[in-house]
């Protein structure tokens, strides 16, 4: 799993007498998982009244927009029209460890939520932590680190988060969609917040896009292809 302490907005207040075995229970959730959702807690019987605590599935800063519809059966997060662009055509972009597009479409159709719990490859560097209506930047992050792309310590569980990360690494420029090669991180803009996808080459004149998408009946994520049309915040290429 990915060493980096989670960054998520804290969406609960510890109140006097609160225990971490009572707000867990109260939000479905189980204590292991405040945990891992919250590093800084080392002991689950000492927590503070007026503390910030994360809730593993409360929505937060990079919650994906809700509904969506489906395209060429692999269906993805949000309608069938295309982003802003015509999209590139150029070969995928490969780091030392290969292409993290090719990575990414390894596991199409996997559920995110059993992605993450293996013990090799992608889901090994996925935070099994993060809750799997949230996956996005948690399997695009983790695709990047199979690829060489980036680092483990680069790994962001939040779409602004790695956008910002993505800045900073000289490895990666920002292009236009016109630009663009299988393997790109494509940030966008959603109703309920931001999602993050990879670039997955043109389809019947549409860009596609390779991602954990909120498709199945519950909510949860799964690894499809589709067209999106959300607004594009960004679209980094990494240069090698």
């Amino acid at each position: 799993m990915s060493s980096i302490s989670p960054v998520r907005s804290q969406n609960y207040q510890i109140k006097w007498g609160d225990t971490l075995s009572g707000i867990a229970k109260k939000n479905g959730t189980t204590v292991d998982a405040l945990m891992k959702a919250n590093p800084q807690i080392k002991d689950a019987n000492k927590i503070y009244a007026g503390k910030g605590l994360n809730i593993p599935g409360r929505v937060d800063s990079f919650e994906p927009a809700k509904g969506g519809g489906k395209t060429g059966g692999t269906g993805g997060t949000g309608g069938t029209g295309s982003a802003q662009g015509t999209g590139g055509t150029g070969p995928a972009t490969r780091g030392p460890g290969g292409s993290p597009f090719d990575i990414a479409r390894s596991h199409l159709q996997k559920n995110a939520g059993s992605l993450k719990l293996e013990k090799n490859g992608v889901g090994a560097d996925m935070d099994d932590w993060v809750p799997n209506n949230v996956n996005c930047a948690n399997f695009v992050s983790a695709c990047l680190e199979q690829a060489g792309q980036i680092k483990n310590g680069q790994h962001h569980n939040a779409v602004v988060g790695l956008q910002a990360n993505l800045d900073k690494d000289p490895n990666f420029k920002r292009v236009s969609l016109a630009n663009a090669k299988p393997g790109d991180v494509v940030s966008m803009k959603t109703p309920g917040g931001h999602h993050v996808v990879m670039y997955a080459g043109m389809k019947d004149g549409k860009p596609q896009f390779i991602g954990s998408n909120n498709v199945n009946s519950d909510g949860s994520q799964r690894i499809t292809m589709t067209s999106m049309n959300y607004p594009i915040m960004s679209i980094h290429q990494y240069q090698g």
